[in-house]
């Protein structure tokens, strides 16, 4: 006994090789948007322009910059700034060096919570989307770290494994 194949009525008034290709041509627009948004997500690091000594502090910290951090590799944005590292880590982990001091340090949120690692401490604040921003403070330049969510043990991995390496290009 054959089977009899029934089509919707409102599939029926669009032709047959337009509903062969929807699929493959829905599939195929996906793809493009996926792979389009994975570059993208670099273009939305802000630059800080430190000046005088922070900038030549933040230099010396960039040549020192490991290329793979808590085994994520170094993806740095595009254009290169010495004062940016991007460790590829979906989400990604970005280190700022020379920010302007931040406006949080000298509010309520001055006594959140921050961990000292080898002499070094980490202020640090959780944002919205779950991520946590660290920044280096009593330092020569500012250095900012933002872990993001779900990639890390503790979200103060990547800042405490950059801590020698802030230690010894930024004085305190």
């Amino acid at each position: 006994m054959a089977r009899e194949t029934r089509i919707p009525k409102a599939l029926t008034a669009v032709p047959a090789p337009i509903r062969w290709l929807a699929l493959p041509v829905a599939l195929a627009c996906a793809v493009v948007v996926l792979v389009g948004s994975w570059g993208s997500g670099d273009r939305d690091v802000e630059v800080p322009q430190p000046g005088g000594k922070a900038a030549e502090y933040c230099r010396a910290l960039a040549a020192a910059l490991p290329q793979v951090l808590l085994g994520h590799a170094r993806k740095d944005p595009s254009p290169g700034s010495p004062y940016v590292a991007v460790w590829d880590s979906s989400p990604r982990t970005v280190m700022r060096c020379g920010i302007d001091r931040p406006e949080e340090l000298n509010g309520p949120h001055a006594k959140d919570l921050s961990p000292t690692v080898d002499d070094l401490t980490w202020w640090s604040q959780k944002r919205d989307d779950g991520s946590y921003r660290l920044v280096a403070t009593m330092r020569a330049a500012y250095v900012e770290v933002v872990s993001p969510p779900g990639v890390y043990s503790s979200p103060l991995d990547p800042a405490a494994a950059l801590t020698p390496l802030v230690k010894a290009n930024i004085p305190g």
